[in-house]
């Protein structure tokens, strides 16, 4: 499953919690302290679609009413927005087409069963997860909504204003490995209740705007720190609870690591001369995305270097202030290669030099 929230979104742009979900198409958790958590997990399109496909297998009309009950959900409508957002094609007619296909009557059973175990999430864990790697104030509030729908990309929406994850309900994602990429999608939408503080975004408003641009486009190394978060922390593989797949392939990519972290450099130096136009960041910003590319492995071992050598406090100053990752990840690898035996590239003293130029 693909993200994780950024992917899905433009670039620039330990508690107690108690859950009831399993019967009931709305699911609360909500900790004891009420201001950090509040999480609803929203199944209505789902069980919308799923209960016309029922009368589909059981040869029963399917009705207008049926279809009014879908496009009102919650979930459709907000996924609606969001495509239109996007500026993608998403209209009633071509959804009723992927409903009714064959394609999707054939996965009706699995995608029944996947639900009622995803239902079955530990979101208390979840948020639990998130909230370990993020600043004391905090707060995760989100709708989640696994949905049924064509394209099976997962992302967050409206992380500002009204944030909500989407996830594509994928038979072949355990209840383990979705209490996972809930804890990742968590910890986007915490991250985006506490950070920058308001002083660091100050200081980052006087900064050069090429300079300003950089440290937006370094925050995509957020993707790094979710898979930290949501794995538990820097002991545990990321991909503890996925496929061999995509464990075999994340491995693979890690191992790239001097190698993308060089690419990755060349692409902030350019930034910062002024070389590509807004619309060659973007892009060359989305292409480190891939199934989980730079963004997230060159970040995720920043993150491991750093709380390994300096503790994870010192990782949360990181974390919310993207001007300082670099210039500590750069501090704390030489102890790190001794200890660990790798030999791990570092970024350039002239990128570090622009980040730490006072504004």
């Amino acid at each position: 499953m693909r993200s994780n929230c950024a992917c899905g979104t433009r670039l620039l742009a330990c508690l107690i919690v108690t859950s009831i979900c399993l019967y009931s198409s709305v699911c609360y958790a909500q900790s004891a302290n009420l201001s950090r958590v509040n999480v609803r997990l929203i199944t209505d399109e789902a069980e919308a679609v799923l209960a016309i496909l029922a009368k589909r297998k059981a040869n029963e009309p399917v009705t207008d009413a049926d279809w009014q009950r879908l496009f009102s959900t919650d979930g459709y409508i907000r996924l609606k927005k969001r495509e239109a957002s996007m500026k993608r094609a998403f209209d009633d007619a071509d959804f009723r087409s992927f409903v009714m296909s064959d394609q999707t009557a054939e996965r009706a059973q699995a995608l029944a069963d996947t639900l009622t175990r995803w239902k079955r999430a530990d979101v208390t864990r979840a948020a639990s997860l998130a909230l370990a790697y993020l600043p004391e104030d905090a707060h995760i509030s989100a709708r989640i909504y696994p949905v049924i729908k064509p394209k099976a990309n997962s992302f967050v929406f409206e992380v500002k204003t009204d944030p909500a994850i989407f996830l594509y309900l994928d038979p072949a994602v355990t209840q383990e490995k979705f209490e996972n990429t809930l804890a990742h999608e968590l910890h986007h939408i915490g991250y985006g209740s506490s950070c920058p503080s308001a002083a660091t975004s100050t200081e980052i408003a006087k900064l050069p705007e090429n300079t300003q641009t950089l440290i937006k486009v370094i925050g995509a190394f957020g993707e790094g720190f979710a898979m930290l978060a949501a794995a538990g922390g820097p002991e545990i593989h990321p991909h503890a609870v996925s496929s061999l797949e995509d464990r075999t392939r994340w491995d693979r990519d890690v191992a790239n690591f001097n190698d993308d972290l060089k690419k990755v450099e060349q692409f902030f130096l350019d930034v910062v001369a002024g070389r590509l136009t807004e619309t060659q960041i973007e892009e060359k910003a989305q292409s480190f995305f891939g199934i989980q590319g730079p963004w997230y492995t060159v970040g995720w071992k920043m993150s491991v270097v750093i709380e390994k050598a300096f503790g994870r406090a010192r990782l949360l100053e990181c974390i919310c202030d993207e001007r300082k990752l670099l210039p500590t990840y750069n501090s704390a690898v030489a102890s790190y290669n001794k200890q660990s035996g790798e030999h791990l590239a570092i970024w350039s003293p002239a990128l570090l030099e622009v980040l730490q130029s006072p504004p």
